[in-house]
């Protein structure tokens, strides 16, 4: 045992690093000091997030021709772009109320956005056109005998 280090203390069931210190004082008068300081960024921490952008942001960088994210179809887009009109309403009226951003609604009626079914719903109610199925652009509704 005459080999021991005295400074050496080994934790058993405890994190290596026991002299941790996370108050914003204990690590500012570290930082004064010069001792080394490790900060890592949690990302998505306190928010309630149950996925992370960080996939789809992936997938679609990794994007080719034959594996590709599907967009809104030209015609369904056409299909928003008149409900809309024939009710009047502005983008920012219908992302209004929808509860959606107007980039949202520019993004649909562009063809640019990546279907949602959540969103299509909405649209749908909103502006009284079936956008999705195989009667598309028919009357919303039409299920009454």
């Amino acid at each position: 045992m005459a080999e021991a280090d005295w400074e050496e203390v080994t934790y058993i069931g405890h994190r290596a690093k026991a002299n941790q210190q996370r108050s914003k004082q204990a690590i500012n008068s570290a930082m004064r000091t010069g001792a080394e300081v490790e900060t890592s960024k949690k990302f998505t921490a306190g928010q309630n997030k149950q996925h992370s952008a960080s996939k789809n942001t992936a997938k679609l960088d990794r994007e080719t021709e034959e594996l590709h994210h599907e967009h809104v179809s030209l015609d369904v887009a056409k299909l928003i772009q008149q409900g809309r009109q024939a009710k009047g309403l502005t983008q920012k009226d219908l992302a209004q109320r929808i509860n959606e951003k107007q980039q949202v609604i520019n993004e649909y009626e562009s063809g640019r956005a990546i279907p949602n079914n959540q969103v299509m719903g909405k649209l749908e109610r909103c502006i009284g056109i079936k956008l999705r199925g195989k009667d598309k652009g028919q009357p919303l509704g039409g299920g009454k005998k």
